[in-house]
């Protein structure tokens, strides 16, 4: 399916049904008999049948509806789809659950039935503070005191002392959760416009905005939600800066948080595998090999656990979590061959899931399966999937479409398409210099470049030789760690001077590693 067969929202609701939700539907509908629900179902029918949304071949499957009486009846559909689904769900969710509590606690007091609705926020208190839900407590205990307030309940003095400083706890706990959740969703939309710091400029940019919006008394906090988006906001700091080493602590705090309380796997599913994916990626910069693949071990046995599965959406993500992961691991490795028999099933898992997947991951994944090609030798399917990043017109992700770019030069080069090599070269060089992307190692490769195509294969190897000199101790320079994350453009070098192949210029160092290890 293409994108544009999404755009419909309740057309996206139906397509997303899984069998049991479709099921589920079918029986909650049928229990009414009013005209208007079979028609929906009638229109329901027609949806699911569709390839892609249409009106016209929708209309004439439902004449004699009309255009008008069409829009009220998907507005009727999409109401009683997300209630059959709010019920099927419920059990599965905590914040369904104390939803649900809370509208029986209205229901009640709205009836006059004041002190039921009392014990039942009693027992939603003492859920929502179980699973650290502190914006449901709020809403509690502003329901509480309002009860309270202007009835007699007879409640004690004490009852009433203790509403007051719950509330003003909940409410400092509120605000600094709304504080580092904030600094944490800023640095991370920071990283997906722009990826890493590419100067000084930008990383004094990015500690100053975090100094300022980091709360002065962070480091005090305690509770779950108020840690985890300090790890979270850390961990997009130190990945921006290409502080690994930081990013690795933080994204190991961020999931032993989790190992501590392991109620809130279920709770957070979505905070958890979005952790559990920054582990895998510091391990990944860091080539920390051993720990690499325990983690993904571990990673794959939740994804098929029940608490894995529970949620459509964190299932999907799950999936492209670990398979990013899969194609890092063979990149580590070198074994680009055996990494390149993946890509058939992660393109088929993509179209399926192309509702859920955003633009940023199509991106990542296209960089990555261009990689595994690029290293395997097949240059021109390299191309392939550069093209789409470098066609795609996306306004995000800057350094990703740079290096595609330098990518895509780089096997142009290695096809020994010499025509086409000074045009290119002179693109790629304006593009990088325009997004400010230029650090030294890609200069010295622009530099080697332009100069290879004019001297003699006799004379190139001096030149390789000449180059990886160059660049074989900015290796651990902080701005250039950067452009090494996205092409192992030493081990290519090397490749070229010792005359091996990539994978195995790239395997002999992760052999060596491990053995070190």
């Amino acid at each position: 399916m293409t994108p544009n067969s999404f755009t419909d929202a309740l057309f996206q609701l139906v397509k997303s049904l899984e069998k049991s939700e479709k099921r589920h539907f079918k029986l909650y509908i049928k229990r009414s008999s009013a005209n208007e629900d079979l028609k929906i179902i009638q229109l329901y029918d027609a949806l699911e049948k569709l390839p892609e949304y249409d009106e016209k071949p929708l209309l004439k499957k439902l004449s004699p509806i009309t255009k008008p009486q069409l829009a009220n009846l998907k507005t009727h559909l999409y109401k009683q789809l997300l209630a059959s689904l709010r019920l099927l769900k419920s059990a599965d969710n905590i914040d369904l659950q104390l939803s649900e509590q809370l509208d029986y606690a209205r229901i009640l007091y709205n009836k006059g039935l004041k002190i039921q609705s009392l014990k039942i926020l009693e027992r939603a208190k003492e859920l929502a503070k179980t699973n650290h839900k502190y914006n449901f407590l709020a809403q509690v205990i502003s329901l509480e005191k309002k009860i309270e307030t202007l009835h007699i309940t007879r409640s004690s003095q004490e009852k009433t002392e203790l509403l007051a400083a719950e509330s003003r706890e909940i409410t400092g706990h509120i605000d600094r959760v709304s504080r580092l959740s904030s600094l944490a969703l800023q640095l991370y939309r920071w990283y997906i416009q722009n990826g890493h710091a590419r100067n000084e400029a930008d990383e004094t940019d990015v500690k100053a905005y975090f100094r300022k919006n980091l709360p002065a008394d962070a480091h005090e906090v305690t509770d779950f939600y108020e840690r985890m988006y300090l790890y979270q906001s850390y961990c997009w700091y130190a990945f921006i800066r290409t502080d690994f080493l930081m990013y690795y602590r933080y994204s190991k705090k961020w999931i032993d948080l989790f190992d501590a309380q392991p109620l809130m796997i279920e709770v957070e599913p979505g905070h958890y595998v979005k952790g559990m994916h920054n582990l895998l990626n510091a391990h990944f910069d860091l080539r920390n090999y051993k720990d690499f693949d325990t983690t993904l071990r571990r990673f794959e046995a939740y994804a098929a656990s029940p608490v894995g599965n529970l949620h459509d959406n964190f299932r999907i993500h799950t999936f492209i979590y670990i398979y990013t992961a899969k194609i890092n691991q063979h990149l580590m490795m070198g074994t680009f061959r055996e990494g390149l028999a993946l890509i058939p099933y992660v393109e088929e898992k993509l179209q399926e899931y192309a509702l859920y997947v955003d633009m940023h991951r199509i991106l990542v994944f296209n960089y990555k399966m261009a990689t595994l090609n690029f290293g395997s030798g097949d240059y021109a399917k390299s191309i392939d999937y550069l093209q789409k990043i470098i066609n795609s017109n996306a306004d995000l992700r800057y350094d990703l479409q740079c290096y595609a770019r330098l990518l895509h030069l780089m096997a142009h080069y290695e096809l020994g398409n010499y025509d086409i090599m000074e045009s290119l070269i002179k693109s790629v060089y304006r593009f990088m210099a325009k997004m400010k992307n230029l650090t030294v190692v890609e200069e010295e490769m622009f530099k080697f470049l332009r100069h290879s195509f004019v001297v003699s294969p006799r004379q190139l190897k001096p030149e390789l030789e000449k180059f990886l000199e160059k660049i074989k101790h900015l290796e651990k320079s902080r701005f250039e760690t950067r452009a090494f994350a996205y092409l192992d453009v030493i081990s290519w070098v090397e490749s070229k001077v010792y005359e091996k192949p990539l994978s195995t210029i790239i395997g002999d160092k992760y052999r060596q590693s491990k053995h070190k290890i």
